[in-house]
């Protein structure tokens, strides 16, 4: 397996939190994961020692931790689109749907993961990223694109959509938790949402994907050839 999946999302941790099983599984079977953040994460939570940081200090630690996650999940390459976290939905459309073209294009990815239009929680920025990587991956100019993944959440699921992609994160619990701990000035945030990472949750144990966009159809019925380059 050598196809190229590109991840494009948010914030730094947004890879992990959702799909970091997903991309070390591409990863062990010779495919090549990518991501691409919309932002550094400059306005998250401050914790620790970073409490009195500025913005841009906080980016600087989010950046380097972001590589330390990176390389524990094997993705083969980070890039930052630097938008101003928190204020994404403010960013002129038609240039940064231009910066995730350029991405895709370069890269040549044949899946693509993303948000769903909700946002999975409704974060401004999460339903931002979702509605520009939308607009790029399914716009008939990145030729090698030819799936498109949201991340499954409830409003899609009582929509009646059933994942395309689940993946079981316990056989890979150990690597999940050790990428998520890599992002360290998040851990309050981190242990929230999974607790004290000695374990997973039952209810965040897997991570699912609808599949959006295939070749044109919106919300295909899914079928083998559907996700025959990704695991389920």
């Amino acid at each position: 397996m050598n196809q190229t999946a590109a991840f494009i999302y948010a914030h730094p941790d947004d890879e992990t939190f959702l799909s970091g099983c997903l991309i070390r599984q591409l990863a062990d079977r010779g495919a090549k994961p990518i991501l691409l953040l919309a932002t550094k994460g400059d306005a998250g939570k401050k914790n620790g020692s970073l409490q009195q940081a500025t913005n841009e200090e906080l980016a600087a630690v989010r950046v380097k931790e972001m590589d330390k996650a990176a390389h524990i999940l094997g993705l083969s390459l980070v890039e930052h689109l630097g938008y101003p976290d928190g204020k994404l939905n403010t960013v002129p459309t038609e240039a940064a749907v231009e910066a995730i073209l350029a991405f895709i294009n370069t890269h040549q990815p044949e899946n693509v993961f993303t948000f769903g239009e909700d946002g999975g929680n409704g974060h401004p920025d999460h339903i931002a990223i979702s509605k520009l990587t939308t607009s790029a991956a399914t716009s008939g100019r990145c030729p090698s694109v030819r799936r498109l993944f949201y991340v499954a959440s409830e409003t899609l699921l009582t929509q009646g959509l059933s994942p395309a992609i689940s993946v079981d994160t316990e056989p890979n619990w150990a690597v999940k938790a050790a990428a998520l701990r890599a992002h360290d000035s998040q851990m309050l945030a981190i242990e929230r949402y999974f607790g004290s990472l000695a374990s997973f949750p039952e209810h965040r144990r897997y991570e699912s994907f609808v599949l959006a966009w295939e070749q044109g159809i919106w919300f295909p019925p899914v079928t083998g050839e559907a996700s025959k380059s990704v695991p389920k």
